[in-house]
């Protein structure tokens, strides 16, 4: 890997690695690593060119995302781990598991998405424009042409079929917001799915784990022990 990424650790126990969304850090899981540190090894990592975590001279893609992640827990030699993905971070532990599965023992997915028309147009489409506008001025300033990177995340990709997660075997959450970003039918798309997942949709938004933390650990906590 070109880079290393930047990470907090707290407590002990089994490994939870979580995964934030797009533009965003590890410091938007701090309710969740105050709760679940107590009784997991808790890892909450930047992902290349968020946070503090380099962007580095590899492609920022979804799928190189999910390179970094592999090698970062070979770095840490963790064979195995629950992982609890957020928003895009919830798509690139989707696509991890479908590529690396040997190494989830149980999977979270917070307001992820197959495709960017999961997203409902009321988002997508302002997305979309601040993407375009974004990508003409790329080639002239610095900022305009990191923008342009994180848009394209949410733009291009992912582009994963609901067929693909059929060889999902892992028992998995999905868990969303009643006022979610992602279209109701989608979340439930993904839910029906993947075999052996438990669908969760609580009161709030996309940014539940953050608006309604109480009622989210709860939910994950529940997950987990059953």
């Amino acid at each position: 890997m070109d880079i290393n990424l930047n990470y907090i650790e707290e407590g002990c126990g089994f490994p939870m690695i979580m995964l934030h969304g797009n533009g965003e850090d590890y410091s938007y899981f701090k309710h969740q690593i105050a709760c679940f540190s107590k009784d997991y090894r808790v890892i909450a990592i930047d992902t290349r060119g968020h946070g503090d975590s380099p962007r580095g001279t590899a492609p920022f893609t979804l799928e190189q995302f999910v390179e970094d992640f592999k090698q970062f827990l070979d770095k840490q030699n963790i064979k195995k781990a629950i992982i609890l993905g957020f928003s895009d971070g919830g798509n690139i532990a989707l696509l991890f598991a479908l590529k690396y599965p040997q190494y989830i023992e149980k999977l979270i997915l917070n307001g992820a998405n197959l495709y960017s028309k999961g997203i409902k147009a009321s988002v997508r489409i302002p997305i979309e424009i601040g993407h375009f506008i974004a990508s003409v001025f790329a080639n002239r300033n610095p900022k305009a042409k990191k923008n342009a990177e994180m848009l394209s995340l949410m733009v291009n990709t992912p582009n994963t079929k609901p067929e693909e997660l059929a060889s999902i075997q892992i028992p998995t959450l999905v868990i969303a917001g009643k006022k979610d970003m992602i279209k109701k039918k989608h979340t439930l798309l993904i839910h029906k799915s993947i075999k052996y997942s438990t669908l969760v949709i609580l009161d709030g938004t996309h940014f539940i784990a953050s608006e309604n933390p109480e009622a989210f650990n709860k939910a994950v906590r529940r997950f987990l022990e059953n």
